[in-house]
């Protein structure tokens, strides 16, 4: 498909044009309203480039976002105010917030937002018409957003991480306005393409909390990928297809026969799957929980029997993970491999990052994908330079392996 890119709209002109912009602010928060605050501002620093360009060209912004799962009504807990707060910080254009999305303190603020300003819209999602399945809920909705930056508007989509929605502001709205491709959504689909035809070895690294949430993309993924490492919560479903016990882990029983499908079907593809040989198991899910390494074919026989939990890959796993990833030119992972955010359990996390870091400075492509996988190379000390590419996308880039069509990039798509 061709997009019409944010530069052609640059080169048209912006100076004097108000110009809406769907941004992805949908950052993780921590603490109570109203000393709420980001605990990972990546998405933030991300969205920063496009509205940089567009105020330094003299273009009146206004960003629509949404963040969490709001039902439809303003939540305060949802209110993209501490998301605002942090891009103030970090952007050297002014940035305001409106009280609402379209109603009346929109408007107003969306009228005498100026060249060289962004203004936030609240949570696109506390209007119930944002994600309804009625066409012309959504349309009625888009008309409202569009009418924010009038007739001489234009419209840039700048939030990959939401191209997967038929939403109002990421589809409808595209339909009504002269619409570009952002630098962020363009970056992204740049790297995606190229691990549908990576270089090779290519080692992709899976895990967080459930196999359900992978099914797609390992399916996509056996006959492309040369080995697909298997970490995190959904490993001790691959675990008991292979017929071993997995104490009180997380276990997906629907999906037992499926995954054992794969590990049937990996090899005769080209597709090896590398599963852990130790696990570090707990007595229970608590920072302080006590804990030991087993193996990850006698898990039940481990210090707390049946009654084990595994909250992370162990350390020989780590380091046999670590050389697949070294022999690999081209890495994607997506998923923690345990509990990261407690010290106890970050150990397998940190061992694949850094396999990750030190497979890109010998040259490989490394892409961690979005969400969780972000969150935690960051939180365990690990900057983003030190990889080839952070997505924002999450559960778009997973669609997108999976060869799914993504709503948001075909509305963008010119003839």
């Amino acid at each position: 498909m061709a997009y019409a890119s944010l530069d052609d709209l640059l080169t048209e002109g912006v100076q004097g044009r108000r110009v809406l912009v769907r941004s992805d602010l949908n950052v993780p928060l921590d603490g109570e309203v109203p000393a709420v605050r980001v605990t990972d501002d990546g998405r933030i620093r991300a969205s920063l480039p496009v509205l940089r360009k567009l105020t330094e060209a003299g273009a009146a912004v206004v960003v629509m976002a949404h963040l969490g799962r709001p039902k439809g009504s303003p939540e305060e807990k949802y209110s993209l105010a501490p998301a605002v707060d942090a891009l103030r910080g970090l952007a050297d254009f002014p940035v305001s917030l409106a009280p609402d999305t379209t109603g009346e303190g929109a408007r107003r603020a969306a009228a005498d937002v100026s060249g060289g300003e962004v203004l936030v819209l609240e949570n696109v999602r506390f209007d119930p018409r944002e994600t309804s399945k009625d066409d012309a809920e959504r349309a009625a909705f888009a008309r409202e957003l569009a009418d924010l930056v009038g007739d001489d508007g234009a419209y840039v989509d700048d939030a990959f991480g939401a191209v997967h929605r038929r939403h109002a502001s990421v589809v409808d709205v595209a339909a009504l306005l002269p619409a570009f491709q952002g630098d962020l959504v363009k970056a992204e689909l740049t790297v995606l393409e190229r691990l549908t035809d990576p270089q090779r070895p290519f080692v992709v690294v899976l895990g967080g909390s459930k196999v359900s949430d992978k099914l797609a993309v390992i399916e996509n993924l056996i006959g492309t990928a040369d080995r697909i490492l298997v970490g995190g919560g959904m490993v001790f479903t691959f675990l008991a297809a292979q017929g071993h016990e997995v104490g009180a882990s997380l276990l997906e029983k629907d999906q037992i026969e499926t995954v054992r499908g794969y590990l049937e079907r990996g090899p005769g593809d080209g597709t090896q799957f590398v599963l852990p040989t130790d696990i570090v198991v707990a007595r229970s899910f608590a920072a302080d929980a006590e804990h030991g390494v087993v193996a990850a074919d006698a898990m039940a026989s481990g210090p707390f029997g049946d009654a084990g939990i595994g909250l992370d890959i162990g350390p020989a796993t780590g380091t046999d993970f670590a050389s697949h990833i070294a022999e690999a030119r081209t890495v994607f992972w997506n998923g923690p491999m345990g509990v990261f955010e407690f010290d106890a359990f970050a150990a397998g996390t940190r061992a694949v990052a850094q396999a990750l870091v030190d497979s890109q400075a010998a040259g490989a492509l490394t892409v961690v994908g979005g969400g969780d996988s972000a969150s935690a190379v960051r939180g365990l000390g690990f900057t983003d330079d030190q990889f080839g590419h952070i997505s924002t996308g999450g559960g778009a880039s997973l669609e997108y392996l999976e060869g799914k069509e993504l709503p948001g990039l075909t509305a963008l798509a010119r003839d």
